[in-house]
């Protein structure tokens, strides 16, 4: 099988049966954004303890990328510290706006480099982008409680 095909395959499998997709009640933090290019909508809750995320949960309707790219994203960053997920969040932002030119470390970014092919694409970058960049305004917002 050719990696391209594999990685549709991946986004696809996303897509069907997303990670975390069920919004967690009481999050410490909860924001809503919409690609005003396409319609996609995402709500993501986020809460931390002690510097790492410890519940990062969506809800969102829009196309298969922009969906398969939350539950890759919520499955990545969990547990993760606040410096990781924003860095991995940078990783991730510079594939897709390389215009494929860069393909992601596979071993950073697991099933987020299935995204790369869509770096050729610009009018999709902003779909597999909006739950990254709903996760940074989360981040921004929140205050880690050390409980």
């Amino acid at each position: 099988m050719e990696l391209e095909s594999l990685y549709q395959e991946v986004i696809l499998d996303h897509y069907k049966r997303p990670k975390n997709k069920t919004l967690h009640p009481n999050p410490m933090v909860q924001v809503h954004h919409i690609n005003t290019s396409c319609g996609d909508e995402i709500t993501l809750n986020l809460s931390m303890k002690n510097g790492k995320i410890t519940d990062l949960s969506w809800e969102g309707v829009g196309c298969s990328i922009s969906q398969a790219s939350a539950s890759v994203m919520s499955e990545l960053l969990h547990e993760k510290s606040r410096e990781n997920a924003l860095t991995l969040l940078g990783e991730f932002q510079e594939m897709l706006q390389s215009k494929g030119a860069i393909h992601g470390n596979e071993d950073r970014l697991q099933d987020g480099v299935a995204f790369a092919g869509v770096a050729k694409f610009p009018a999709r970058v902003k779909c597999a982008l909006l739950a990254w960049m709903a996760f940074k305004d989360a981040g921004s917002r929140i205050e880690d409680h050390n409980e």
